[in-house]
């Protein structure tokens, strides 16, 4: 296990936030996670820390949310998403971390900017359009491979269906339960895991069921306005910390 106690210091609050995000809001601040303990580990050794903890999330978020997700999205998105994800591991150490964070924070800020610019709140929601659903899962499964980081392009395309927010979560649950299985095999494969990653896991899983279990009670007394409100601000948000991690690599 990890004895460094800076590790968790920089570990617990980005677990907590990637749980109370996940479990509430479908994940938007997840992405503040691998960099927050990649100032202790390594960005590989954060990457291969977080994804146990959140396939326990996404365990927890099906006991919750497993009648509440749009079928006719997760079937648009899901295939897309496990391909993804099969390219993501074949570029994994060969496509630049930084250039994804780079294009996935500009495109982010654009998507939030354009929300709050436009009254996007006022929109008619936008028809389900499988192509656009496939194109999206596909860029959510590389990203999330390469950088847990799968959450924003998802939003591109279910944030503007306006679903139910129950629904809008349960959605990105089944999905991202799929996704993060998923990557078990290759990062296996990729030699990522080993003893003191497992264990230090094993360690951080009480915080994991803490944050997720916070998210989805938060869930259940924001009402829906605020609710999308708060999702297009942590795409914002995204768009911001991915761009400056881009820029800043």
């Amino acid at each position: 296990m990890i004895s460094d106690p800076f590790f968790y210091l920089a570990a617990v609050p980005a677990i907590l936030i990637f749980g109370i995000s996940k479990g509430g809001f479908g994940g938007g601040l997840g992405i503040v996670a691998v960099p927050m303990m990649a100032l202790v580990v390594s960005p590989a050794d954060a990457a291969a820390l977080l994804l146990p903890l959140l396939c326990l999330m996404d365990m927890i978020g099906i006991v919750r949310y497993r009648r509440s997700f749009d079928r006719h999205s997760l079937f648009c998105m899901l295939p897309g998403a496990l391909l993804g994800v099969a390219v993501g591991s074949l570029a994994f150490g060969y496509l630049s971390e930084q250039m994804v964070r780079l294009i996935l924070g500009v495109v982010a800020l654009v998507f939030g900017a354009d929300y709050f610019l436009r009254g996007g709140g006022s929109r008619p929601a936008r028809e389900k359009n499988a192509a656009r659903g496939a194109f999206w899962g596909a860029i959510s499964g590389v990203t999330s491979t390469i950088a847990h980081s799968g959450g924003p392009p998802a939003n591109m395309y279910l944030l503007p269906l306006k679903l139910d927010k129950t629904f809008f979560v349960g959605t990105m649950t089944v999905l991202f339960t799929a996704v993060n299985l998923s990557k078990l095999p290759p990062y296996i494969a990729l030699g990522l895991f080993d003893g003191t990653i497992l264990v230090t896991c094993l360690a951080l899983a009480p915080v994991a069921a803490a944050g997720m279990i916070t998210g989805i009670r938060l869930h259940g007394v924001v009402n829906e306005i605020l609710f999308y409100r708060i999702c297009y601000g942590l795409v914002l948000a995204t768009g911001v910390k991915l761009t400056f991690d881009g820029l800043a690599g």
